[in-house]
């Protein structure tokens, strides 16, 4: 009789424990069946959130860069018709030397791989590396290396065409290509890192506003530098009277301007 009761009580506790650890399993396989929808949402949101910032930044890319068009169908409509050619020729090279200067070096500069003035400890040449190099260990960032790498490479060349306004019509071909690699790949990233790259400017809460002294900044000073050194046109002044110089075609002026109006919601947007 002892026998019988001892064995029941065995096999109830047995049952007992085991109804437990049951209950338990249960709980846990619910609550990881209702995290896990939730970890999945949220990668979700972040993938999502990561593929239209990207978008929306190549977008503005696109933008920007047709503005080169706005810039020389301005130029050259507002200049007599024997300097079209010579700044039509400007401004394309403006937007194939400044992509290509600013991806050897422009970028690496403004991007460096290390905020510290000594170079030796950086990771490559140019401050930080050759391309696109480097980049990732800058700064944590929100958009792909390429993507921003394209939408600061077309603001290099917009800096470099603000001058080619400035010296349209007094400034030959072979001179203004090398100022604009200088720009594109030099002047314009050291300017872009102070602010943009984490240099001295950023760390003094130094505030731009759509680009307004990196870009047109830098690009009003070097035109206006170019302006003094190059003087007025010839025959802008006649023994010491201006004379005016209209331009050949203001149909083709106005239509830059509306191609700068649409792609300035890329640039400031």
């Amino acid at each position: 009789m002892n026998n019988l009761l001892e064995r029941g009580w065995r096999s109830l506790f047995v049952a007992t424990i085991l109804s437990i650890s049951a209950v338990i399993v249960s709980g846990e396989l619910a609550v990881a069946a209702e995290e896990a929808p939730v970890e999945t949402a949220e990668a979700a949101d972040l993938g999502v959130g990561y593929a239209l910032d990207n978008a929306m930044l190549f977008l503005a890319a696109v933008l920007v860069f047709f503005m080169q068009a706005g810039f020389a169908m301005v130029e050259a409509g507002f200049n007599s018709s024997k300097n079209a050619v010579n700044i039509l020729f400007k401004n394309s090279m403006d937007i194939c030397v400044g992509v290509l200067l600013f991806f050897v070096v422009g970028f690496g500069i403004m991007y460096p791989g290390s905020y510290g003035i000594n170079v030796e400890e950086s990771k490559y040449f140019a401050f930080g590396g050759m391309g696109l190099g480097g980049y990732e260990v800058a700064a944590d960032r929100t958009f792909s290396p390429e993507v921003d790498w394209l939408f600061q490479a077309v603001f290099a060349a917009t800096a470099a065409t603000i001058v080619s306004g400035a010296v349209a019509g007094r400034m030959k071909v072979a001179g203004y290509l090398i100022y604009s690699a200088i720009l594109t790949g030099l002047i314009y990233p050291i300017s872009g890192m102070w602010k943009w790259g984490g240099g001295f400017l950023a760390q003094e809460g130094f505030q731009d506003f759509a680009g307004s002294a990196v870009v047109h900044g830098v690009g009003g000073f070097a035109g206006l530098a170019g302006a003094i050194i190059l003087g007025p046109r010839l025959g802008r002044f006649v023994n010491g009277k201006s004379i005016p110089m209209p331009g050949h075609s203001l149909p083709i002026a106005a239509l830059g301007v509306f191609i700068l109006w649409f792609g300035w919601y890329g640039f400031n947007g």
